[in-house]
């Protein structure tokens, strides 16, 4: 791919013009981000670190942080907040046109492999050791971040959806302490859970998310026995993905019993809705908040199980100086010690990337007072790599979640809404087809 081509990807991943954006060569070394190493840490190669964690999950990673730079005296990481996902991968681009770059970035799901495509990340083979590296990482999260023999970031704050249930609401209601193992189940409980009183009305059963919604659908699709796509072939507009469509849109229209939400968690802790789909990165959140006992369990199936992976991975810049590179790498094998991996698990819910992790007495204590936590990871044999079209396809998953907004918001029929969504994301399937057959299949 040509160096223009680059620089337009960047371009317009930060919302720039095309206009001035000039050449980018591969071999440059760009500066980093405005900082300076504390005294404390004088004389040390400085790493800037993008993260999207704030809240519980933001201290957590100050404090994983904190203790790399006081354990050794070579390395001074500097944590820079820079809002969501999305936002990250943004800022991103823009300091790419700028020709300048963090060290390393948490990015998304659907944002590392962009930036792939467009030779922006430095493969990690060459950084690899005996205590970082395949072996050492969970196999089915590691290999999502491989292509063709070479790793492009790292798991760190990888998670899937999980189920969480109101388990007071669903006594009250005389509903089995568990999640419903069906969709079909679920809907069976509605008239019971109706008899619950909350906030002065029925108890409405489950809450769909107004923003990225479309990740947590994804497994829906698989457990209807759809797909957003085979390869970049669109499949969306589909019996099985239509089928999951409309069984959400009954729920909202036809029975009452769902609705969409801003924020379906902060609705759940408040006792407003008894079940949603959300991610195990918020168990610790969700479960702090809430004022009744918190059950988690598999996300329920239909005709076939499946779940998406989702979260964050940590991905090297490639533009960076040799010395910057291998300050970076130290901190990513500091990471993954199985100590400091279950101990991100603990303070915040999302999986243990690291294999030993499980082993840890700390994350083996927690798991034992807690189930909800051993319930995340078991439910990790169900996940499974999303459809290529969301991971490839540029701003994909918002196509996909503004379709279901109509779906909610609307009583629009999934059958027609999908279908104008699979026009768009064809054409933006075009966008990525070449460099998708030539860098990845």
């Amino acid at each position: 791919m040509t160096m223009l081509k680059r620089r337009m990807f960047l371009g317009l991943a930060a919302g720039a013009t095309l206009a001035g954006c000039g050449y980018r060569s591969v071999d440059a070394v760009y500066s980093q981000p405005a900082g300076a190493v504390p005294k404390q840490y004088a004389n040390r190669t400085r790493v800037v670190f993008w993260s999207p964690y704030g809240g519980v999950n933001g201290k957590a990673v100050d404090k994983l942080v904190a203790k790399f730079n006081d354990s050794q005296d070579h390395v001074y990481v500097e944590t820079q907040f820079q809002g969501s996902y999305d936002d990250v991968a943004q800022k991103v681009a823009a300091a790419l046109v700028a020709k300048q770059a963090p060290d390393l970035a948490v990015l998304s799901d659907v944002t590392w492999e962009r930036f792939f495509l467009n030779e922006a990340l430095e493969p990690l083979n060459g950084y690899f050791n005996d205590g970082f590296g395949p072996g050492v990482y969970q196999e089915k999260l590691f290999g999502e971040y491989v292509v063709k023999g070479q790793s492009w970031a790292v798991p760190f704050a990888r998670s899937t959806p999980i189920l969480y249930y109101n388990r007071d609401a669903f006594e009250k209601a005389g509903l089995p302490d568990r999640a419903p193992r069906t969709w079909s189940e679920l809907r069976s409980w509605v008239p019971s859970l109706a008899k619950v009183q909350s906030g002065g009305r029925s108890l409405r059963t489950i809450a769909f998310a107004k923003i990225d919604g479309d990740w947590q659908f994804q497994g829906n699709v698989w457990q209807f026995g759809g797909a957003y796509s085979r390869g970049l072939d669109v499949t969306i507009d589909e019996a099985g993905a239509v089928a999951a469509g409309e069984w959400q849109r009954s729920m909202v229209h036809d029975l009452g019993a769902a609705y969409m939400a801003s924020s379906p968690s902060t609705d759940f802790a408040n006792g407003l809705v008894a079940v949603i789909q959300e991610s195990t990165g918020g168990m610790k959140t969700i479960s702090s908040k809430a004022k009744f006992k918190v059950g988690a369990g598999f996300i329920p199936s239909e005709v076939a199980t499946g779940l998406a992976t989702g979260g964050g991975g940590i991905g090297m810049l490639r533009n960076i100086s040799d010395e910057r590179k291998q300050a970076a790498a130290t901190f990513l094998q500091f990471l993954a010690r199985p100590e400091n991996s279950a101990w991100w698990t603990t303070q915040t819910g999302y999986l243990p990337v690291v294999n030993k992790a499980r082993e840890d007495a700390e994350l083996k204590k927690l798991i034992a007072e807690q189930p909800n936590y051993g319930v995340a990871i078991a439910q990790l044999e169900n996940a499974r790599k999303q459809d290529a079209i969301r991971l490839y396809g540029r701003n994909a998953n918002v196509q996909i979640y503004t379709g279901l907004q109509q779906i909610y918001a609307d009583n629009a029929q999934p059958k027609k809404v999908f279908g104008s969504v699979a026009k768009r994301l064809e054409a933006i399937g075009t966008e990525v087809k070449r460099l998708y057959e030539e860098k990845v299949l």
